[in-house]
């Protein structure tokens, strides 16, 4: 069954033009061509990534971060009181202004505690500023570096310049050293991005980013299977051109550097709008979805590959709405630029408040142990 499987997967009416299939992207004559099985040596570069992040983020992120000032906010840790424990891990993490009233019958605690339990409680489980900062600083370094490798690999290639070179004798084109690495380090880097999704700082739009991650993971190795190369090292870099200045930006804003982060952020904007929004459909989807059907008729690898990039422009639509809302409230209020996808401590009490309405709530409920009241039978002369 297996295969009978392999074999429908691989039928070169999928995966090729009609007359053209397998034989024709065999090595011959010196001539070396993308291979799918190629892409396994993505998955120990993914893990190579893994490891090295590790280095990075505590030899040179964090020694950066003290560098540039990066502060911890001084979280307030949330008393062990089994019962509001249970709750928040098992039912949920807000709960409800009648819940609380049952968790303060429960426990003996006034409203006010519940609350601010819960309220610290959040806290605690949210990234540490130093976390974001660390991550940031990786994605930055390898953004950077990718866009300018690249850069230089594709500087003297005619494709870079008439889009529709990448179709001049498709799909026998030569694979390049420079083009090899520059596949198998992206999607060795996005594979490790996959991996690491459960441990990295999660934000609103977590079910976006995974959805991003997997159809570029598809896109690159797609592209590599059939030999779309040229229009695949095209998409990578339109990508990696405003990636590393959004990473920039949040180092900078982590750090409390508030005028860096916004000019640097205004930059991303429009290098994003610009990349994302013109270019990339405009010019680069346009000459993979108009363009081939002039050359060949379509076939199912075509419609597959111009179905991924339309995701990820659906993406690219998503995500505009948020940096231009953010750019736009800069711009017009001067207010701070802060990332909407990420969430914010919640404000406490000082601890002065704390203490006094803590006092309050004791002389009228009595001192809390383990989440019930302890009854004090030895009164002092004074009450």
């Amino acid at each position: 069954m297996m295969l009978a499987l392999s074999d429908w997967f691989w039928q070169e009416r999928l995966w090729f033009p009609e007359g053209l299939g397998w034989a024709d992207l065999e090595d011959r004559d010196g001539r070396v061509y993308a291979k799918a099985r190629d892409l396994w040596v993505a998955l120990p570069i993914a893990f190579v990534f893994l490891v090295i992040r590790q280095i990075f983020e505590r030899t040179v992120a964090t020694p950066l971060a003290s560098l540039l000032g990066v502060k911890e906010t001084v979280r307030l840790k949330a008393p062990h009181i089994p019962t509001l424990e249970s709750y928040y891990c098992n039912i949920t993490k807000n709960p409800t202004q009648t819940s609380v009233l049952s968790l303060c019958k429960q426990t003996g605690c006034s409203e006010r505690q519940v609350q601010r339990w819960f309220r610290r409680r959040r806290n605690q489980d949210r990234p540490s500023l130093l976390k974001k900062f660390r991550e940031a600083s990786w994605r930055f370094t390898f953004y950077l570096l990718a866009f300018i490798a690249g850069l230089a690999a594709l500087i003297d290639k005619p494709w870079l310049y008439d889009l529709k070179e990448m179709w001049q004798g498709f799909p026998v084109l030569t694979l390049l050293p420079s083009q090899y690495w520059y596949y198998m380090i992206e999607l060795g880097f996005y594979a490790s991005l996959l991996f690491s999704v459960a441990s990295d700082v999660k934000r609103k739009d977590f079910k976006e980013q995974i959805v991003h991650h997997v159809a570029t993971i598809l896109l690159i190795s797609f592209s590599w299977c059939v030999n779309y190369i040229r229009a695949g090292t095209l998409i990578m870099l339109v990508h990696d051109s405003s990636d590393y200045l959004l990473e920039s930006a949040k180092m900078f804003n982590y750090a409390g550097w508030r005028n860096a982060c916004n000019y640097i952020f205004i930059v991303f904007a429009a290098m994003f709008i610009i990349t994302r929004l013109v270019i990339f459909p405009f010019w680069i989807i346009y000459c993979t979805w108009v363009y081939p059907v002039t050359i060949y008729q379509p076939f199912f690898g075509y419609y597959f590959f111009n179905g991924l990039l339309m995701v990820l422009q659906c993406l690219h639509i998503f995500w505009a709405v948020l940096i231009i809302r953010i750019a736009l409230r800069f711009l017009t209020n001067n207010e701070k630029v802060d990332d909407e996808r990420s969430d914010k401590d919640e404000t406490d009490e000082s601890e002065e408040d704390e203490e006094v309405e803590d006092k309050k709530d004791m002389k009228k409920n009595g001192p809390v142990q383990n989440g019930h009241t302890v009854h004090n039978n030895n009164h002092s002369k004074t009450e």
